[in-house]
Parts: structure tokens; sequence; C-alpha cells
């Protein structure tokens, strides 16, 4: 049998037992070639349209603060970036954003930010009452770092729908590659344990082509995330940002992060999966080529204008098109010339196979 046969096997291995061992991921990803990617992106779409159709949801990202009191090494807005213009969105600010994409359609409101002290759990708790006060019809996703379980039990009872706490790497030695010692795997993980218990829609996901990642981090990835079992799963292309410790080495791949898009599919078939700003940054038909990878989900920046370039994860961040949220009749047209229709409904996760 042929190296590529073989590596279809595993494919069909995947699609039909939603898993594999650690030796099989790895040869999978590194015997990967354009053809086996047509032939593992094809699988990925026909059973995202048995799930979702030809639906694309769309989430409303509203940035609350560029302040972290983190200093992980690869990410623009830590703690150490003196450069950094900072901001923190108030109460207000936030449900204004929210009735303006309440207007424009939008039903998933995602708030995500730094681990900025200014958000103490009592005024989290009163943004996200308020919010599902006044659009009661609407989801409400966090995306504001780790927390203790007592704090995440007060805004899942607040009303808080979904949280978004990415892992970033499931290896021990390379999550110390990428993070201060203040910061543990072994607490990021017991965070999205408590999560899941608690009863939120979670997502977890990762970088691609951060520095250290080797192919066995990424297999280690694909194993803790079946573990996990997450609702929601967001990864994109390591981009570096010039003001942190890995301003000179080298992005990630698109290539490569389509790849992982269209497996993620295959194994959490059910999975609600966005193409990333961060994939539309590194290439420009990149969040459409995401689609056809796989992902069903695409969240353009509801935040007001004036904050939205200091949100500065990593350089070259897509700001213009349809990343802004007076765009989105353009970006429909993306979605609609690639054959699928932009939906701006709560876009929930479906758990089993429709019939």
């Amino acid at each position: 049998m042929d190296r590529q046969t073989e590596l279809k096997k595993l494919i069909d291995k995947l699609e039909t037992d939603r898993m594999l061992e650690k030796e099989e991921w790895i040869r999978l990803i590194d015997g990967r070639t354009p053809k086996l990617a047509a032939y593992l992106s094809e699988k990925a779409v026909k059973i995202r349209k048995r799930y979702y159709n030809n639906h694309v949801f769309i989430r409303g990202l509203i940035e609350v603060s560029n302040i972290c009191k983190n200093d992980c090494f690869y990410c623009g807005i830590r703690r150490s970036n003196k450069n950094a213009d900072r901001y923190h969105l108030t109460r207000g600010e936030i449900l204004q954003c929210c009735r303006e994409g309440y207007e424009l359609g939008f039903r998933t409101f995602v708030l995500q930010g730094g681990e900025d002290p200014y958000f103490s759990d009592a005024m989290i708790v009163q943004i996200v009452s308020a919010i599902k006060c006044q659009h009661p019809d609407c989801a409400v996703t966090l995306s504001l770092g780790e927390k203790s379980r007592e704090s995440y039990q007060l805004y899942f009872n607040a009303g808080a729908d979904r949280y978004l706490l990415r892992h970033e790497t499931a290896d021990e030695q390379h999550y110390r590659k990428l993070h201060p010692a203040s910061l543990s795997l072994e607490n990021r993980m017991r965070c999205l344990r408590d999560l899941k218990e608690i009863g939120y829609q979670t997502g977890s996901g990762f970088m691609v082509g951060s520095p250290g990642q080797t192919t066995e981090c990424l297999a280690e990835d694909m194993l803790f995330l079946k573990d996990l079992d997450p609702q929601m799963v967001g990864i994109g292309p390591f981009i570096p940002h010039h003001d942190t410790p890995f301003a000179n080495e080298k992005s990630g791949t698109a290539e490569l992060t389509l790849y992982m898009l269209s497996l993620l599919r295959l194994m959490l078939p059910g999975v609600l999966l966005p193409a990333t700003t961060a994939l539309g940054t590194i290439a420009a038909d990149g969040r459409e080529r995401g689609i056809l990878a796989g992902a069903n989900v695409v969240m353009p920046n509801l935040s007001p204008s004036g904050v939205r370039a200091k949100y500065e994860l990593y350089d070259n961040k897509l700001h213009t098109g349809s990343e802004a949220a007076e765009s989105k009749l353009r970006l429909q047209e993306q979605m609609e010339a690639i054959g699928y229709t932009l939906v701006t409904a709560r876009g929930d996760y479906w758990a089993d196979r429709p019939a």
C-alpha cells in the first residue's frame, strides 16, 4: 500500500471512529499533500453540511479591553508591552455595541478581552444581565481568560451561554515556551473542565505554527480536544507581534491551519468552528478557504471603530472590509460567492446529527 492510500485510510478511519492514536495523528499531519488535503476537505464539508446545511453563523465580536495582567510571550497586549495604547470599554459602551449589533441582525455577542482587573465579577455579572434583559433572544459568549470556578458560575447564573478559552497547547514543555512561570497548563485545563461541568457551551483551541510547536504537539492537541469534547474550537495561524519576544519568529501557515480545520471537523462533527480573523489576516481569502475546509462561523467586529486597531494581538490584524460590522453585506456576498448563506441566528451547537 502506498503512503497516500494509507493516509486516506486514516482519514476514512477518523470519519468513522472519530478518533486516532497519537502516532496516527503524527503520520496524517506529517504526510499531508495538496491531494490529501483536497480529499480531507471534501469529507469535512460533507459532514459540516450534514449538521448545519450551508449555513455560516455570524457572531458580533466586542473587544472590551486590551489591558491584561498576563505576560504571554506571543501576545501583543501582554503586560510588558509598554507601547500598547491601552483602553477598556465601559458598561454603557458595551451595551451600545450590542444595541447596534442587534439592529444589524446579530443574535450572538462575544465579549473578548485581556484579563483586565477593571472587569470585576460584579461588573461582568451586571453587563451579562443587562444584555440578556435587553436582548433575551441572544446568546452571550465570554472570552475573558482564566477565572475561579465560583466566578464562572456567577457569570453563568447571570445568563452567559458560552465561554471561549483556548488552551493554546496541550504539551507541557511547549506551554512553558509560550507562557511565563506565573501561568500553568494545569490551571488552564482546570478552567476548561469547570466551564464544561457548569454547563457552558465551551470553546477551546490552539495556534498553528507557534514557536516550538512540533507535529507531536499538534497530535497532543487533537487528543486533548477529543477528550474535552468542546462545543467550539478556535484555531488560527500564529502571527508574530513586533513588541513581543517572538517578534522575529515565522508565522504559521494557512495551508496547515486549513488542514487542521478539516481534521477537527471529522473528529468533532457538530463542533462550532470559526474561520478566524488570523486566517483572514495571513491570506486575503483565508476566511472563505476556512469555510471550504469545514468551518461554519465568522466573527466580524462590533467594537467601536476607534479601538479596533488597539486590540492588536498580532501584527497586521485585519481591520477593513468584512471585519467591520458596517461591511456585513460584503461578508454576506463573500459567503454567497462560495455557495454559503450567512445566518444571524444564535447558531447553537448540534449535539447530535440532525434527522
